[in-house]
């Protein structure tokens, strides 16, 4: 049986571009407001690099796969996604806003806010870069400092700072182009380490202060948090993949040799192994087996988590917020997987760590494959694109769940005084066949132009909302 998207209960599905692997997650939400997974489709990536598109066909063919396979297990039919973006090429910045409203007494409004983002999206940048999420951090109303929520209160100036995240056009417009190509509509682009950080952490950690670290296939995503707001963001360009290379190089292996052994017996610590401990596997083309020491292969994994760890102190360091962490640091993704990670993490960082499952927004009945680190970001964006479904009006929703237009219209006048319904009923005779047909067109197509205008060449740099 087909699954019913309404507005009182959607499908959302978050697509999960990776470096090693591109999956397709379909949930709804229970009874209980926990996450229900309906499909779970997933491929091997071969056409990204390090978080970016470098083979639109290896790409565009993988997220077919995972797509049908996601449609075949939900029984759904998946035409909207929401997708995460990473590489080397984003970057966060800080910037102050001023709004002064008209009167000392006015109310600020969420309307005031959306203009002080809409403000911050008009900065200049660099040539071929856009800016992918504004971020507002604390407000100050009429110099009241510290304000996390201004809506409803009264004053004439309000100032506030944000977090902005930038990212290249380019990286941004090859993820697009394959997914439009696997016949798909974007819905949002959203930041890879925002999302994972909305399955995995707990409102308590943001509020103490706290670090994410996503280490995935082909980047190491970094995510601080205090007082419930982001507060830095970073991107480092190292993560499993380097790790199974070096194996392959340090102990001459296939790839797929150095992934399982990475996979099965890797251990960040070479002092938590033994020596004796041996590791055969087959020679390559026929030759003799190889033995390879289970602490000669730690050591090989320990001296690259210690460089990654090693940025991601400096980006800590950076932040300035290295002793407002009461929280510690929570690892998440495929490579949080690595035996005694937790305790290299603490040595590197002296700050207090765990590894992060995306369970806590999970309904109890899912698969345990699901309750894995390596679908933290996948979770993550359906999480996220529920906090924009949320924060939709009506008509948008209405849009959203694909409902008809004239079912659209007759609400609108529903709610119309009588005097608009007659004029209109008035005006409708004179419409002529041409505006008839685009008036009852897809309204879809208006949920998508943020993102698109977001692609467009433009002076003004658009965002999602």
């Amino acid at each position: 049986m087909a699954v019913k998207h309404s507005k009182e209960n959607p499908v959302i599905v978050g697509l999960d571009i990776g470096t090693t692997k591109i999956a397709a997650i379909v949930a709804q939400r229970d009874q209980f407001g926990k996450l229900q997974i309906l499909g779970l489709g997933k491929a091997p990536s071969f056409g990204v690099t390090r978080g970016e598109v470098t083979n639109i066909k290896h790409t565009t063919d993988a997220i077919i796969e995972a797509i049908a396979d996601a449609e075949k297990q939900s029984n759904h039919k998946i035409n909207v996604v929401y997708v995460g973006i990473a590489g080397q090429h984003i970057a966060s910045k800080q910037n102050r806003g001023i709004y002064t409203l008209g009167t000392s007494d006015e109310e600020i409004t969420r309307q005031h806010i959306k203009d002080m983002v809409e403000d911050m999206n008009r900065l200049a940048l660099d040539p071929g870069e856009r800016i992918i999420h504004v971020l507002p951090q604390e407000f100050t109303v009429d110099k009241m400092h510290g304000v996390k929520d201004p809506i409803g209160m009264c004053g004439s100036r309000l100032e506030a700072n944000f977090h902005i995240i930038t990212g290249k056009v380019a990286a941004a417009q090859n993820i697009k182009k394959c997914v439009e190509r696997s016949g798909l509509q974007m819905l949002g682009l959203i930041l890879e380490p925002l999302a994972s950080s909305a399955s995995v952490l707990h409102d308590d950690e943001m509020e103490a202060g706290v670090v994410l670290v996503d280490i995935g296939g082909g980047t190491t995503d970094v995510a601080i948090f205090k007082d419930g707001i982001i507060r830095h963001t970073a991107v480092i360009p190292f993560a499993g993949n380097i790790i199974t290379e070096d194996i392959m190089e340090g102990c001459k292996l296939l790839r797929p040799q150095a992934e399982k052994l990475k996979v099965a017996f890797g251990s960040a610590l070479p002092n938590e192994t033994h020596e004796n401990e041996i590791i055969s596997i087959p020679g390559i083309a026929g030759r003799d087996r190889k033995e390879i020491s289970m602490r000669t292969l730690a050591c090989v994994i320990n001296a690259r988590m210690e460089e990654i760890f090693a940025q991601v102190y400096f980006e800590i360091k950076s932040s300035g917020y290295s002793n407002s962490l009461n929280a510690g640091v929570v690892v998440t993704g495929g490579g949080s997987q690595l035996k005694h990670l937790k305790q290299l993490v603490e040595y590197t960082t002296g700050l207090s760590t765990r590894i992060g499952y995306p369970t806590s927004y999970l309904a109890k009945n899912n698969k345990d494959e699901l309750k894995n680190p390596m679908y933290a970001t996948g979770i993550g964006l359906i999480l996220k694109g529920f906090e924009e479904v949320d924060e939709m009006s009506e008509v948008e929703k209405m849009k959203f769940f694909d409902t008809k237009p004239e079912d659209v219209f007759v609400e609108e006048i529903k709610h119309a005084p009588v005097e608009e319904i007659v004029e209109e009923e008035v005006q409708e005779e004179n419409i002529d066949e041409t505006m008839t047909k685009k008036k009852k067109g897809n309204l879809l197509q208006q949920m998508f132009s943020s993102v698109k205008n977001w692609f467009e060449d433009e002076n003004v740099n658009g965002d999602f909302e």
